[in-house]
């Protein structure tokens, strides 16, 4: 019986295959970036900082789906980096945070190194894969 269990859920289970997913495409891309001392999770980050100018980390907890303290590591290591620097703000316990010139210069460096993986992640899934995967996280959104 319990052959049958472990069989039924590693031949089904959505949760394993999107995990296996994420780690093949997250692979592809922090490979990319290697060259760079620079991981696609940090790479987002630097992005979103960049975008918001002053990230407060709840927005980006909600924007990228993170926990808080993941978040508080990459900001930290970053922060370390230089790539990113926290701004004062009147709640300390808040710790917005904002990208540098070092940071700002870094994601320009990224850019042709992040459109090989996208290229490749592309390639790899597919276009009704890329499409699917569109589809699915508006329906999740």
């Amino acid at each position: 019986m319990s052959d049958q269990i472990a069989d039924h859920i590693a031949n089904s289970c959505l949760a394993v295959r999107v995990r296996m997913l994420n780690r093949v495409i997250t692979n592809l891309y922090d490979e990319a970036l290697r060259p760079l001392g620079l991981k696609v999770s940090q790479l987002n980050l630097l992005v979103v900082a960049a975008k918001l100018g002053t990230a407060r980390p709840t927005e980006v907890c909600d924007m990228l789906l993170l926990d808080p303290s993941t978040l508080s590591r990459n900001v930290e290591r970053m922060q370390a980096q230089g790539w990113l620097e926290v701004v004062t703000d009147s709640d300390r316990r808040a710790q917005p945070f904002r990208i540098t010139a070092k940071g700002r210069a870094l994601l320009k460096r990224a850019v042709p190194l992040w459109e090989q993986a996208q290229k490749q992640a592309a390639e790899l899934l597919g276009e009704q894969g890329v499409r699917l995967l569109s589809q699915i996280e508006k329906q999740l959104m």
